[in-house]
């Protein structure tokens, strides 16, 4: 309570003469916290970030929504800010995620002609954030760190979730599959990547909203210099919604020709730059898991569990296509049985 009676007061100062009301605005993985403030006299809402200065630092997110702002994306505009409490005040890109907008509510199938647009719509943004990309101005995804990713499926998935201890075989054969797999990441052409570009990031705005261009994009503090692939992988291989094979070729095709024509670093043939997205893939399939594990064990956030077999199917699915990682196929055979094919397919 002590914190939200600060949050309250902070904004009673910022915003004289114009009480509001707060909600709930969004959930998030972080310990950040998102309201919404609703004013009576008509004034457009507002979101507040409560980010809590010893659990998350708001200067990241800061610094990287000028860069992505500076590039053409549609950012969050920061209305005021205060960095010793951890509050941040926002314009609001409204609550209708990719994710819901692609769900219809009576349950049929997402339009896909409605897809395509949205994605264009995504992947235009996406590339003109990658255009802007120069090096020494994101902190470097590294091996150092994309390895790191890579043990949280050791730790928190194997040891933790499934509660198996692998043999020295059995580690050994990983560590190998994780070594092959970061060369394949490292050896990609380098842009700045969201690292969460996904269905759950990206808000859906429609001209008549009067919010601005579609889409808008948020959750973005963690952004770095690294693979150009990573962000098509969150995109198209969404741990939250499942896309056709085809219409992910479909649109990474899209992407490629128009990405040559802008000048970005793609792989001259689509072959190569799709075999550079399948195994960008693999390593944030296995991130993934760890960290939907980490989540519920660590910190009781059980919600992200149902979304495990979909994470588990791209993953399986890549390890079958690629014989280098055929040793980690038969590991994760070993972990779970193979289930069958799970979310949406159209």
């Amino acid at each position: 309570m002590h914190r939200l009676e600060q949050l309250n007061a902070w904004l009673a100062a910022t915003l004289p003469g114009q009480p509001c009301q707060l909600a709930p605005a969004s959930a998030d993985a972080s310990f950040r916290r998102y309201f919404r403030a609703s004013f009576a006299d008509g004034s457009p809402s507002r979101i507040i970030m409560d980010a809590p200065p010893d659990k998350e630092d708001v200067r990241p997110w800061l610094a990287v929504a000028a860069l992505f702002r500076a590039a053409g994306a549609h950012v969050p505009e920061v209305l005021a800010q205060d960095l010793e409490q951890g509050f941040l005040l926002l314009s609001d890109l409204g609550s209708t995620t990719y994710l819901a907008a692609l769900q219809p509510s009576d349950g049929q199938a997402p339009d896909l002609q409605h897809a395509h647009g949205l994605y264009a719509d995504a992947l235009g943004s996406l590339a003109a954030i990658q255009c802007a990309s120069r090096p020494g101005v994101l902190p470097e995804y590294d091996r150092a760190l994309l390895l790191r990713e890579l043990q949280l499926f050791p730790e928190w998935y194997v040891a933790r979730h499934k509660g198996i201890a692998l043999t020295d075989s059995e580690t050994a054969t990983l560590n190998a599959a994780f070594d092959k797999i970061l060369a394949v990441n490292l050896a990609e052409p380098q842009v700045f990547v969201h690292r969460d570009y996904h269905s759950r990031n990206l808000m859906r705005l429609e001209p008549a909203d009067g919010l601005g261009p579609n889409p808008g994009i948020i959750d973005f503090q963690d952004a770095v210099y690294g693979p150009i692939s990573y962000d098509l992988v969150s995109l198209f291989k969404d741990a939250y919604i499942r896309w056709d094979e085809d219409f992910i070729l479909d649109m990474l095709i899209r992407y490629w020709e128009t990405a040559r024509k802008l000048g970005l670093p793609v792989r001259a043939e689509f072959a190569d730059f799709h075999r550079d997205f399948e195994w960008m893939g693999v390593q944030r399939h296995i991130k993934v898991l760890g960290i939907f594990a980490r989540l519920c064990h660590r910190d009781g956030k059980d919600g992200y569990l149902a979304d495990m077999p979909l994470v588990m199917d791209y993953l399986r699915r890549a390890c079958k296509r690629w014989r280098d990682l055929g040793p980690l196929l038969k590991l994760l055979d070993r972990l779970e049985p193979e289930d069958v094919q799970v979310g949406y397919t159209f």
